[in-house]
């Protein structure tokens, strides 16, 4: 990763952040993919403590150099014959966009003798390089959600189109919104995981109780 050994992450604005969401009451997850390890600890010595990061070898990393009280969210697309390498101490999966991934994470949650929490990614916007399941798929899984033990589905996830139509996006996460309260009674969902720095007060404003937001912290990201 490159890094810059004066770059800062931008405190005033966590802060701000921070105290938008407490009206909300929802989580803010600071997305830290290809952030070195400084910053990260800038935002840590806030006393926040949970990260989000996208690539397996990364948080690995992370995870081995950064305080052990850190909650490591693994928030991107997450391959199969990867997830027995986070298993051990990841807090919370929000991608899991099939049933052979959930089986998968069951499996490895199985050999270290622990439950997983997950979300599942409900696909929501208009573009094919999102990933994610239809509600059908949702439900269905949460149907049979007894044949993965070792797996606590906590909610959903969500990403909304990349689009400058706030209409659109209000759109894709009010109806995530509603197919989450549709289903969260029945199945204890508490989690409802929509928004990053580009649209998540709109996210808020639909029902989000767990944000995503790495740039308005840490700036643009840096190129692995």
């Amino acid at each position: 990763m490159k890094s810059e050994t004066s770059s800062m992450a931008d405190l005033k604005k966590l802060l701000e952040i921070k105290s938008e969401l407490s009206i909300y009451q929802a989580t803010l997850i600071a997305v830290s993919k290809t952030k070195p390890n400084e910053e990260l600890m800038q935002v840590y010595q806030t006393g926040h403590k949970s990260f989000g990061e996208n690539y397996v070898q990364e948080v690995i990393t992370k995870h081995r150099e950064l305080p052990s009280d850190i909650e490591w969210h693994f928030i991107g697309h997450l391959q199969s014959n990867k997830v027995k390498m986070i298993t051990p101490f990841v807090h919370l999966i929000h991608g899991v966009d099939s049933e052979k991934l959930l089986s998968e994470i069951n499996k490895q949650a199985l050999r270290e003798n622990k439950k997983v929490d997950c979300l599942l990614q409900i696909y929501i916007a208009e573009e094919e390089s999102k990933f994610g399941l239809d509600q059908r798929e949702a439900e269905e899984i949460l149907m049979r959600r007894k044949l993965y033990p070792n797996i606590n589905i906590k909610g959903f996830m969500g990403m909304a189109t990349n689009t400058e139509s706030n209409k659109q996006i209000e759109k894709e996460f009010s109806g995530l919104n509603n197919f989450f309260h549709s289903m969260k009674e029945e199945n204890n969902l508490s989690v409802l995981s929509m928004g990053m720095t580009s649209d998540y007060k709109i996210a808020l404003n639909c029902g989000s109780n767990m944000v995503r937001i790495g740039s308005a912290i840490f700036g643009t990201r840096n190129q692995l």
